[in-house]
Parts: structure tokens; sequence; C-alpha cells
């Protein structure tokens, strides 16, 4: 399949040093400035292309159309998950989930035994399994005074404010009688349960928004949604067993590989379906999704508004679901050698049940595919700041922006917010290449070196995009320090440095090139301690000269050293810089959903986060009290509200969809051995979106119990 991020195929001669300094200082220098321009507006900016997906000589999807269509009805139907669950069920709400009821889940994440029971909460109530919030409930880091770091601790908590999933059960099959639910049996649940009755589980990190997801280069809080899908996995080439079905010429059909490139959303996709906390009984298979929804319905009991921007078309007389199947939806959008082979593609677990058929075998490349293709529709980029820039000012000032607003910029770029928000997503975790304006580099730099805690002292190699904060300490949660489940480091950095102690190449098909980072080893290593960077791709331009790496003795060296010395990864408790656009809308913020209100996230970097990580980024969160006083705080919230989309807030298209019902907590009957469920319902919704008696979507604060 398609490579577009080539490892390179041999070493490049050795440079002379003369001038390195100069070299260096106009490289920093350069960088500086960058971050002092004003992000460019959303509008026209192309979302990355996955080759071979829609383009060349045989394209996996022949219509496009159709497979929005189907991404949409997969999205938001509720026969997807095993006991009702959809996509949507966590990213309904500006493309995030704002319920209240039965979201918090233990720190899991900590090995520590608090990990597994629940804490009381900041407003001293009992909390846990089907605890409704309320606003005193957050930060879940309290601090005596919330702008000083040092102040009394009131309130600390490993547990999470996330989203309410499925109930503990294994899977058995699927009901062939059109039941949307499958047929499971529940097992004991030791920490989601009123009594004996199982409750519905609730995840470890909280739900980022789908919105402007499409430009991320990796998915999930700790990017393991992999750039590269390989039509069943969130792992890319590191699922070394994965493969999809395709028919051969001479009409047998075979098992490949897939490797298709800027496709993390498909990667990502395909990950909360089988999930045994998210979607899915425990030891659900993909095909065993496609045997049940195939000849279903789309969207079969759900409603689906008359004036839907995608689905109008297929809407069902009755107003119920749409008038077509998904087989046949797939059929229209996918090439036929993914789905008209004939043969045994395996058994399912039930043991009289037939075995699957092709397009039930690559349901999972269809699936992922769809979702990428219509969550790529899903972009807002008509907001404020996406108006013409005024004249003749600096930093440029989009023209819709008010006064206020307005100071909120600029104060938003001198204290370099925009460091890590930037570019016109407002997140370093997109491709590179839409904040990257710099020809001279040959590598996307999706591994970078920093000065790590503004003294001049530490410089540390990380992930570009992801980023130690110190909203907990890394024994709660490794981000992107962590593994995926066959071993491998999930960053970037880790898989780098593995590279230049034994030579292996990445896990990842990415270039690195040590003469591309902000911190090139020059800074603190001395040129006897440095030799030619062996794993260069391209070539380096004016900055030739700091194409160094440290030699093999040095870095065994450091990396026996405390922290990894001049080696340090800063990876562990690193996760995704966050895009802000909407960021109005999609609170809780952070990994943990600790932070309510965009005062207290202000709060936070101002303080200088909660904790000091020894990966934590203090060159840009560190205590800075006296850097912004009440009214300048103000301007930068006012400025953060202009990124919101009013389509966003009122779901237009492309952010209307059908009604949903959704789990929202129990109440106290029994349904065999689990929790009945109270829900809330969502409307379908129009392309002229929400109407004047439902009212636009609200920050999540206006959700809570005082």
């Amino acid at each position: 399949m398609n490579h577009t991020l080539a490892r390179p195929t041999k070493p490049r001669h050795n440079h002379h040093l003369h001038g390195t300094m100069l070299l260096l200082t106009v490289c920093l220098s350069h960088a500086a400035l960058a971050s002092d321009n004003s992000p460019s507006s959303l509008q026209g900016v192309a979302i990355p292309v996955s080759p071979g997906l829609l383009d060349g000589n045989a394209p996996i999807v022949l219509d496009k159309i159709a497979a929005i269509q189907l991404g949409k009805a997969l999205f938001w139907d509720s026969a997807i998950g095993s006991d009702g669950v959809a996509c949507a069920s966590c990213h309904f709400h500006a493309g995030v989930d704002r319920r209240t009821q039965n979201q918090l889940s233990t720190g899991v994440l900590h090995k520590k035994p608090s990990g597994l029971r629940f804490q009381k909460t900041a407003s001293n109530a009992e909390g846990g399994v089907n605890y409704r919030l309320t606003a005193e409930d957050f930060p879940l880091h309290k601090l005596q005074d919330a702008h000083d770091k040092q102040s009394a601790v009131l309130f600390d908590t490993d547990d999470v404010v996330s989203s309410s999933g499925v109930f503990t059960q294994r899977f058995n099959t699927v009901n062939s009688n059109g039941d949307e639910l499958d047929n499971c049996t529940p097992t004991k649940d030791k920490i989601f349960h009123l009594g004996a009755l199982n409750t519905r589980q609730v995840q470890t990190r909280q739900s980022p928004s789908v919105i402007n997801a499409a430009f991320n280069f990796r998915n999930f809080w700790d990017g393991r949604a992999n750039n590269t899908f390989n039509g069943v996995s969130p792992f890319g080439a590191r699922d070394v067993n994965a493969g999809v079905w395709v028919t051969q010429a001479d009409g047998s059909v075979a098992k490949q590989a897939l490797r298709l490139e800027n496709a993390s959303l498909a990667s990502q996709a395909v990950g909360p379906v089988l999930s045994a906390t998210e979607m899915s009984c425990a030891q659900r298979a993909f095909p065993d999704v496609g045997r049940k929804v195939l000849t279903r319905q789309p969207l079969a009991n759900q409603t689906v508004h008359p004036e839907d921007s995608v689905l109008a078309d297929l809407r069902a007389d009755s107003g119920k679901g749409l008038n077509t199947t998904y087989e046949s939806l797939i059929k229209t959008a996918f090439a036929p050698r993914y789905w008209a082979g004939s043969g045994d593609f395996g058994k399912p677990k039930a043991s009289n049940a037939a075995p699957y058929q092709h397009i039930e075998a690559n349901f999972s490349l269809f699936f992922g595919l769809a979702l990428q293709l219509y969550q790529q529709t899903l972009i807002s980029d008509q907001t404020p700041f996406d108006s013409p820039r005024l004249p003749n000012t600096y930093p440029q000032v989009p023209s819709a922006l008010n006064e206020q607003q307005a100071r909120g910029l600029k104060v938003f770029l001198d204290v370099e917010c925009v460091a890590c928000h930037k570019g016109p997503t407002f997140s370093s975790a997109v491709h590179p290449s839409l904040f990257n304006n710099d020809s001279s580099f040959e590598s996307l730099r999706l591994i970078n070196r920093k000065l790590l805690n503004g003294k001049g002292i530490t410089q540390a190699i990380m992930d570009e995009g992801y980023f130690n904060l110190s909203v907990t300490p890394n024994d709660h949660d490794l981000g992107v320090g962590g593994r995926d489940p066959f071993g491998n480091p999930l960053s970037f950095t880790d898989q780098y440095l593995h590279e230049l102690l034994s030579g292996k190449p990445l896990l990842d098909t990415i270039a690195v090139n040590a003469c591309d980072f902000d911190s090139p080893f020059f800074v603190d290593f001395q040129a006897r301690e440095l030799t030619t960077d062996l794993y260069m791709t391209g070539s380096c331009g004016s900055r030739a000269a700091l194409a160094q790496t440290p030699k093999l003795n040095i870095l065994q060296a450091e990396l026996k050293k405390r922290n990894q010395g001049r080696l340090m990864s800063a990876t562990k408790g690193a996760f995704k810089v966050p895009s802000l656009r909407n960021v109005e809308l999609t609170g809780p913020y952070m990994h943990n959903g600790s932070l309510l209100t965009l005062e207290q996230v202000v709060d936070f970097y101002f303080r200088g986060g909660n904790f000091q990580n020894p990966e934590h980024f203090a060159k840009l969160v560190f205590p800075q009290p006296n850097r912004i006083d009440a009214q300048q705080k103000a301007d930068l919230i006012a400025f953060l509200k202009s990124l919101t989309d009013e389509r966003v807030r009122w779901e237009k298209a492309p952010f209307d969809h059908p009604e949903l019902a959704i789990p929202h907590g129990h109440d106290t009957m029994a349904n065999g051995k689990l929790a009945t469920d109270l829900m809330l319902t969502l409307p379908a919704i129009g392309k002229q979106g929400r109407d004047a008696n439902l009212g636009p979507l609200l920050p999540f604060e206006a959700y809570l119990q005082p």
C-alpha cells in the first residue's frame, strides 16, 4: 500500500561544525518569532489526504457520498453497541459528552489501591456509581488559593470524570430476531455495581471532541490510534496479524496487509466498538457486528429528521431509520474486491453458527473508513476568528472580533499559549504540515527536543503535540508514555531513542532528523560526544551542521542516569494537545475531566499546573501570578469563546443528527442482573439546526446541579 513517510535508505556523510552556534541562534530565533504570529483561519485548509482511499488506479471507496451516509448512520446507530450504546453516545454535544450522572470512574490506571475504589468528592459526597455531579465537585485538585500551586491542598482525588459505557458482560452471539441488543451473559463487576446489580462502566479518560479531529496526526489522548490504518485495529503496522480480505485477479480471496496513511480517524473508530468497557460485551469480534447489522435497517428505532443534511434522501417514509440496509450502503460505497468474494472467512464463537461471509469479515474496514469520511465533514471553520484579517494590525486581528476578544488574542500570544495551541486548529497534535511553514524541514517534526524547565538547564525529547502539564502525578496515567497491547512504546520519542541505541527502525514509519529539533544535541553535548545523524532523511539545508546525535557510548551512559540525563524523554504523563475550537462547549477539561470552567483552566496554567512531574513542561506551564491581571484573564477567556462556531452551538449542518437515546444513570429497579437505565433522549435535528424552543448547546457547567 502507500507509504509517504519513508525511512531513510542510507546515512549522510559527516559535516564540519564551523558556524554551528550561529546557525543555532538563527534557528532558535526563527522558532521564537514564529510563535508571535496569530494562527491563520481554518477556512480552506485541506484535510490530510489518505493516498489510495479515494484516488489512484484502484481506490478503496468508489462512492464518497454513500460512504459518508454509511458513516453517519453507523456513528449515530445505537445498534452498533452490544447494549444500546452508539459512538455518538459519548460525542453528542459539540463532539463531546455532557452527561452528569454515572460519569465518575475510579483512577483505575493508577496502580495503587486507591485506583480500584471510589473516593469522596470535593463536595464531601460519597460519589461513585450513579453519582450526579455538582459544580462543587470541581476542580478535582482543589487548592486554598487557586493562583498559588504551593498553597494548601484542600482536596485531591485520582477519580476521573468521563463517559458511561456498557455493562460488564460476556458475548455469546448476536440475536437473530432483529433485536439490537447482543446475546450476552452478565459477569460480576467489582467496581461498577449497585448491590448485586451491574451498572454501566465509566471510561478512564474524558471523551475528546470528534469535531476537527480529522486534522489530528494520531487520535485518542495517548495517541494510540495510529496515523496508519490497518483495516482492523487502532495500532497500524504494530498489529502484525491485522489484514483485510481482498479478491485477487484469479477470483480467489486472500488476506492482505493494509497500510493506509493519514487515516488515524479510522484507526480510532475501530477501537471503542470492541472495547468491553465502551461499546461491547467482552470477546465480541468485528465480523459479529457485521453479521448483526448488515441486513438491518440503519437507525431502525431512531427518528431521522426530514431535513437531515446527509441522510434526508434515504429517510424511511415512517420517519424511523433509512429506506436501505447497511449491506446495500457498503456495496455502493466500497470496491467489490473487499466484499464480493465467496468462501469461509472464519467461524463465529457460537457452535452452530455459519462461517463469516466476505462482507462480514471486512466489516471493520468499512466501519473505520466510513466513520473517517463522515467525521471529515465535521469541520468548524466559521467562527469569528475565521473572519478576514484587519489590515495593518499586529498581531493580525480577525475583523469579526470585538474589542475585548482582540485584546484577548494579544494575551493569548503574549503568554505563549500559541506555542502548543498553534496553527488554524489551535493544536500542535495535528498533522504538522498544518502549522509548520518552514519548507526547509525534511521531516514532519513529529518528535522535537525542547527546553523543558525555562531555566536554560534541561532539554527533553518529546512527541510534538503531547506534553506533560502535571494535571496529575505520572503514576495516575502514563498517557503517551505507556505501551500498546504488544508491549511497544506508544510514543515516537521512546521508539527513536531505541533506534539510536540499537539501529532498529521505528515501528511507525516516520522520519526524524536531529537537525530539525528546536534544541539540537549540540546545545548541551560537546562536539567530541557527537557523531553524524545516521538516520537523517533528505537534507538539513542551512542546519546541516546540526545533524548530529550522541555517540553510542554517550547514549548508553546518559540513559543510565537519573531521568535519563541529557537524553530525557518527556513522554510519561504526556497527553495530546486538544484543539481550542468550540472550547466553550467542550468541558469538563483535561484528560481526566478535572476542570469545570475556562476560568479554572486559565488559573491552572498560570499557577504552573497541579504537581511537578519530572517531565513537566515548565518552559510554558510555570507559576506566573503577576503576568496576567483580572482584566487580561477576562479578555483571554472572551477570545477563547470567539473560537465557537455558531453552527456547532445550534447543531446546524454538518453538525445535525438523528434521534438518539443515551443511558444517563440508573434507577433502583433491576433488569435481570443489570440496573435499569435512565435515558437522555436527543431529538432529531435537521440542517437548519435547533429551534428557539430547544435553545443552543450550553457549556458543561450549565447542566450541573449547583
